[in-house]
């Protein structure tokens, strides 16, 4: 049969252009992990990935028609405010006179397969979970093959309505996949995904819902990723990026098996990066990494609050953390943090906790990582154990296409007020750092001179900034209007990114409104 396997064109969104919750990082990888385990059924695939060759829905459009395949199998991404552009698009596919059977995985369909075979008529089925077995099996069926129209893993409409056919079950060894098709010319940075799943379950990612139905985390062996990477070494690659949600795994057995990984990596010579949870690192680990080739290290650290971390269910700590950070530091590494400065359930002292963690960890020196750290938020999706969570309580909400995302209630207005302030500020930073002609492009932002300079300049101003508003928000009282203090800041980061002018009292330093 024929099939082709689609990443769709990808959209940059206005709104949410810093935001990556609304896929895990692996994704990317998905699309070649479905293609590859079709043609090893014996099926005609064409993998097409749009979203490298930079192709619009229009271009995608005309690739498909023309090549008329049996069977569509679509790498669904939630694109924020631009996701019914893609409905769009497979709506046209249809008047267009496409027949094929059209089939959604990935994370977003997996998530809202109800949603989606509810409210978007063109889409045939939906793969729920890992989509290599499960797509396998919809082609046999599609194919006419197959015993059973209840094909594992498939959800459907029926004349009983959306119906997940039977769960399909998790392969326990990765090893057994094919390795991903790939389209990425030689030579770049490319991404391996060691393993699947996280073994913990916090409330905000996606992971654990995808991957509910069989073991939370799954490695692949050492001796597999090697032969992967090796592949790719031979067509020139020299960088790699391990998309793992938790590279390193669980217990003494995940230290061992990434010792073993790093022994047999350390003659390839190459650099790699990596995401881990920070209570997984220690110092002999690290130390074994960075001699294969480790660059770059994300940590998802959340919170400096104790509480908080409690309430997203991180199963870790603030002490841990640290001592995490330091490891890495001691070991050459300048680790990048995932961290949510806002929750719906902060209160201001969180607030305060989660500013004396950055300050006491140096971690508000540089200021693309200041712009992030003081501005992130916790984003609520379906699917996920927090969205669940909050409708419960009836503080949610359904925004984004199809309820997809949840708008949150926080509990203190207080904190509120200063999340909108606070992340609007670090938003119109991050997109002048964009700006080839400002004064903070990113890529002049470290080089000694006025950049550097002006770049210092406008990292204090938010780091002061965040405890300005959190003084205010401390006093009894009305608060300012949250508006007219975003325009405040608007103005006072226009003074500190343009020529240099004398400087005024800010308009920042104003009293709260009496009740």
């Amino acid at each position: 049969m024929n099939i082709c396997v689609l990443e769709h064109p990808r959209i940059r969104s206005e709104q949410r252009f810093n935001d990556i919750a609304n896929t895990p990082l692996w994704s990317c990888l998905m699309g070649g992990y479905a293609a590859s385990s079709l043609k090893a059924a014996g099926h005609d695939v064409v993998f097409m990935d749009a979203a490298v060759s930079g192709w619009g829905f229009e271009q995608t459009q005309h690739e498909i028609v023309s090549q008329t395949p049996d069977m569509l199998c679509v790498n669904a991404v939630y694109l924020w405010e631009h996701t019914g552009r893609l409905f769009d698009f497979l709506s046209n596919l249809r008047k267009e006179g496409f027949r094929g059977h059209i089939t959604l995985f990935g994370f977003y369909p997996t998530l809202a397969y109800r949603a989606i075979l509810e409210n978007v008529p063109v889409v045939d089925s939906i793969v729920v979970g890992e989509c290599e077995n499960a797509l396998t099996n919809l082609a046999q069926w599609v194919c006419g093959d197959a015993a059973s129209a209840r094909v594992p893993g498939i959800a459907a409409r029926t004349v009983k309505g959306v119906e997940l056919m039977c769960h399909s079950e998790a392969c326990r060894e990765p090893d057994d996949f094919a390795l991903p098709e790939r389209m990425a010319a030689s030579g770049q940075s490319a991404g391996i995904l060691g393993s699947r799943g996280c073994y913990n379950h916090c409330v905000f990612c996606p992971v654990p819902s995808f991957y509910h139905q069989g073991p939370m985390w799954r490695g692949r062996s050492p001796e597999n990723i090697l032969e992967e990477i090796s592949s790719l070494v031979d067509l020139g690659y020299k960088d790699f990026y391990f998309l793992d949600p938790n590279f390193i795994g669980p217990g003494p057995g995940g230290k061992k098996r990434i010792h073993k990984l790093m022994e047999m990596m350390q003659p390839l010579h190459i650099s790699f990066g990596m995401e881990t949870r920070p209570n997984d690192l220690d110092a002999g680990l690290l130390e074994m990494m960075v001699s294969a080739g480790l660059k770059s290290l994300l940590m998802g650290i959340e919170s400096g609050s104790a509480s908080v971390l409690g309430g997203l269910r991180k199963g870790a700590c603030p002490a841990s953390a640290a001592t995490a950070i330091r490891l890495c530091r001691e070991a050459g590494i300048d680790p990048e943090i995932g961290f949510l400065m806002f929750v719906p359930d902060s209160t201001l002292s969180d607030l305060k906790a989660n500013l004396a963690f950055l300050r006491e960890n140096s971690l508000l020196d540089r200021l693309e990582r200041t712009a992030n750290l003081l501005g992130h938020r916790q984003i609520v999706l379906m699917g996920t154990s927090g969205y669940r969570m909050y409708q419960e309580q009836k503080r949610l909400v359904p925004t984004g296409v199809f309820g997809f995302e949840g708008d949150v209630a926080y509990r203190d207005p207080r904190v509120y007020w200063l999340s909108r302030i606070m992340i609007h500020g670090c938003l119109s930073v991050l997109r002048t750092m964009e700006d080839t002609d400002s004064i903070i492009f990113w890529r002049n932002c470290r080089r000694p001179g006025k950049h550097a300079a002006a770049a210092d300049k406008v990292n204090q101003y938010l780091v002061n900034l965040f405890q300005r508003l959190l003084s205010i928000a401390e006093k009894p009282g009305l608060l300012p209007d949250a508006n007219e203090m975003k325009q405040v800041v608007s103005m006072e980061l226009n003074d500190l990114c343009s020529t240099p002018r004398e400087t005024k009292p800010s308009p920042l330093e104003v009293k709260p409104k009496k009740p």
